[in-house]
């Protein structure tokens, strides 16, 4: 059991050498992945921008085809209206056609009755001065006052035959008049019937357009729709694309100051350092306050960042120095810090962490910050926190 103990402790220990050899120079290595990554972004950016161009473009296309078709619309709404302007005209007069016919009809009807009752009295006529010709004669012979009394009566029984055939002649053209004008009338209402068959047809063609290109308009505008909503969707995207490039340059801006600090800042080596009475407690206790519930690397690596500072010439060269900078750990801030010290909160292992750190190991290299994770900010992260 105390060879398998030994044996993790020497591969912790390793572990934390390799870090330990970790150059200052690790920025420069830090910074060009960075510049990479915000190239890569910067490409993917482009790329979304080119999509919402061509988004544009199509949805202008679809804008002006949507706007042509609504012209052409308007103009067969136009021309459907006139058509059905016409089919109501011709309704109208089919309508007073049929009047025609109907009074023509009647006309038509009277002049037939005429004829039929001025045949009817002319046939009587005749048959009863062909059956009573003797006894017409006779009456007209002795009835007659003198010769000239009979010519007369003669002479008026030749014009009432004349007159009745006359007559009937009359109704007779006047029935055939009747009958051609009742002819004209039904052809012409069979030409209103194909006139109005024929503008029928052409309503029911230009309905079909009208019905074609609404489908079409209803069609472009869904199209309209989804392509604004994928517009949406890209700029979206777009936005959230320069948030991350905006926070993968701020880190860079970070880690360049970091690095330009460690550039210009001389380490001394752990061994220079000399610990005053009360490091071990204070350290221990900053360790709980900021990493108590975190794994024993992390809290190795909470010790390391202060000893990483206690040896750069940039911050405080003590650990009380380096611990009570203004606005460095919020549990100086808060107080949390004061409580722990007062009653050392400190476990053991914070302990065994603040001891390792104060003795040159780090399992962060030569990091300076930490911090819980937020996007776009990378390092090393052991438990919830981010070293860099």
């Amino acid at each position: 059991m105390r060879r398998v103990k030994k044996k993790s402790i020497a591969v912790f220990m390793a572990s934390v050498v390799l870090v330990c050899a970790f150059p200052i120079t690790a920025y420069a290595d830090k910074i060009s992945e960075l510049e990479e990554e915000i190239n890569k972004r910067n490409a993917e950016k482009e790329q979304t921008e080119n999509e919402i161009n061509e988004k544009k473009d199509e949805l202008e296309d679809l804008n002006q085809t949507t706007e042509g078709l609504k012209g052409q619309l308007n103009s067969l709404n136009a021309d459907l209206t006139t058509i059905s302007n016409n089919l109501a005209d011709l309704e109208q007069k089919i309508e007073v056609k049929n009047g025609e016919i109907e009074t023509t009809q009647s006309e038509l009807d009277e002049a037939r009755r005429i004829e039929e009752e001025q045949y009817a009295a002319m046939k009587k006529r005749v048959q009863f001065m062909y059956e009573k010709r003797d006894f017409v004669m006779l009456e007209m012979l002795f009835g007659s006052a003198s010769f000239s009394d009979l010519l007369n009566r003669n002479d008026y029984i030749e014009q009432l035959s004349e007159y009745d055939r006359k007559e009937l002649d009359r109704f007779k053209e006047t029935r055939r008049s009747i009958e051609e004008k009742e002819a004209q009338l039904v052809k012409e209402k069979e030409e209103l019937d194909e006139l109005r068959a024929s503008v029928e047809q052409e309503q029911s063609q230009m309905t079909g357009l009208v019905n074609q290109v609404s489908g079409k308009i209803s069609s472009y505008r869904n199209e309209i729709s989804q392509t604004e909503a994928e517009m949406l969707q890209y700029e979206k995207e777009l936005e959230e694309q320069k948030n991350d490039i905006a926070n993968l340059q701020a880190q860079l801006a970070e880690e360049k100051r970091l690095s330009a600090l460690a550039a210009k800042s001389a380490w001394r080596d752990i061994s220079e350092i000399s610990f005053a009475e009360g490091d071990r407690y204070l350290l221990a206790n900053l360790i709980y306050c900021e990493a108590g519930n975190q794994p024993y690397e992390g809290q190795v690596a909470v010790g390391a960042v202060v000893m990483n500072r206690v040896m750069s010439s940039v911050f405080p060269d003590t650990v009380v120095g380096v611990v009570y900078q203004n606005k460095q750990f919020s549990p100086v801030a808060s107080g949390r810090l004061a409580l722990a010290l007062a009653e050392n909160h400190a476990t053991a292992a914070c302990y065994s962490a603040a001891d390792a750190a104060m003795a040159g190991q780090t399992t962060v290299g030569n990091c300076l910050f930490f911090r819980t994770p937020i996007d776009g900010l990378s390092g090393t992260q052991i438990g919830g926190h981010i070293f860099y």
